[in-house]
């Protein structure tokens, strides 16, 4: 049978009700010790100030980096732009007819590839980027302000090796042979 509770007091230590919690201290060692974490926070403080920023073309990150691949690889085709940016299809393709609504794209056919589309921006496409690219160079240099050119650089690089790692070398059979040759004649332990 449980026993009766008995009233319960603060301890002298406890955090009055009413305090804050966002003023409590809070150990977060390990998150800022994981990379993950750490790339998230960065991500999510320039993801504020460009959509905010970005409000006034009427594109969000997505929209934008679609209609970037476009403007600096005129003919671009869906496909290729769906492997460039991990994109289904189906959501492409309502992205690209919304582009051509507000006529900042067209298709056309592939010139090379008669199955293909290419897609291109048009003129008000080509104007808009313009302007945007220029406020997304700026809002990254503003939200990195505390960061000098030559760390900004490093950073970037790092954070390609995270997502694009540069490609290891292929084993050839005779590469490979001569590894198998070294790890014979090792010695056993």
């Amino acid at each position: 049978m449980a026993r009766p509770r008995s009233p319960s007091r603060p301890a002298a230590d406890a955090t009055p009700p009413e305090a804050d919690a966002a003023t409590l201290p809070l150990d977060t060692a390990y998150l800022e010790s994981l990379i993950g974490y750490n790339a998230r926070r960065a991500a999510l403080t320039i993801i504020s100030l460009f959509v905010d920023r970005m409000a006034v073309y009427g594109v969000g990150p997505v929209d934008f980096s679609v209609l970037s691949l476009i403007h600096h690889n005129p003919g671009i085709t869906s496909r290729v732009l769906c492997a460039s940016l991990g994109l289904l299809p189906p959501n492409l393709v309502v992205m690209v007819q919304q582009f051509e609504q507000r006529q900042l794209l067209e298709k056309r056919p592939h010139p090379h590839d008669g199955r293909a589309i290419a897609l291109y921006l048009t003129p008000e496409g080509q104007r808009l980027m313009a302007e945007a690219e220029q406020t997304a160079s700026q809002l990254e240099v503003d939200a990195t302000s505390a960061l000098t050119e030559a760390q900004r650089s490093t950073l970037k690089r790092l954070l390609k090796q995270v997502y694009a790692p540069p490609p290891r070398p292929v084993a050839t059979p005779a590469r490979a042979n001569r590894t198998l040759a070294r790890a014979r004649k090792a010695p056993q332990a």
